[in-house]
């Protein structure tokens, strides 16, 4: 075998933890599923269903009326790249699910544009997820999920669904777009779950 001299691969950050099979990016990459949903603050709706198929509903003056929260987060793609010091604000699920009468522990999230994706209800919790609508100190522009999206940094990033306007609580996991495309159902980062079998 023969090694070309003088190839590296692609530096590592100094001091910063990056998951295996990743590289860092100073720039934040465009990856969608589909076109880009433009969503008018009047009419955004979040819409948080239970497992009985009762609702809460939140409308965009409701949701920032809400306690805010500072997120400072690394993201992973799962096409490789991550992104160290993100910062963000918005509402803790904490907060949005704190009078949801629920024993599911399963969600699928809805999005504007007809994108889904599917997390356990406890990945949601503990200070671990948000409805983000602020990033960098500005608005969150559409095309990294405008107004509002999910943030889920623990987890690969196609998990922060864009666009987010649902959270259906359920009894059964229900896989969503990528999942039934054969990502794999969990897609945590340091153990490199991209695929079914992963």
């Amino acid at each position: 075998m023969t090694l070309t001299p003088g190839f590296q691969g692609r530096p590592r950050p100094t001091g910063v933890a990056l998951p295996p099979g990743q590289y860092e990016v100073t720039d934040f990459p465009v990856l969608s599923a589909g076109p880009t949903p433009r969503v008018p603050l009047e009419t955004w709706e979040l819409v948080i269903r239970n497992e009985e198929g009762a609702d809460w509903r939140w409308s965009w003056d409701e949701l920032v009326r809400l306690p805010q929260e500072d997120a400072h987060v690394d993201l992973h793609c799962v096409t490789r790249w991550s992104k160290f010091g993100t910062s963000w604000r918005g509402v803790s699920l904490d907060v949005l699910l704190a009078d949801v009468t629920s024993t599911a522990q399963h969600a699928l999230v809805g999005c504007y544009g007809g994108y889904t994706t599917n997390l356990p209800v406890a990945d949601l919790l503990g200070g671990k997820a948000w409805i983000a609508h602020t990033y960098d100190g500005a608005p969150l522009a559409p095309v990294h999920g405008g107004p509002a999206r999910l943030l889920v940094p623990h987890l690969y990033l196609w998990k922060s669904a864009k666009w987010v306007r649902s959270i259906q609580l359920l009894r059964d996991e229900q896989r969503g777009f990528w999942e039934q495309l054969g990502y794999h159902d969990y897609g945590d980062p340091w153990r490199e779950q991209r695929y079914q079998g992963d």
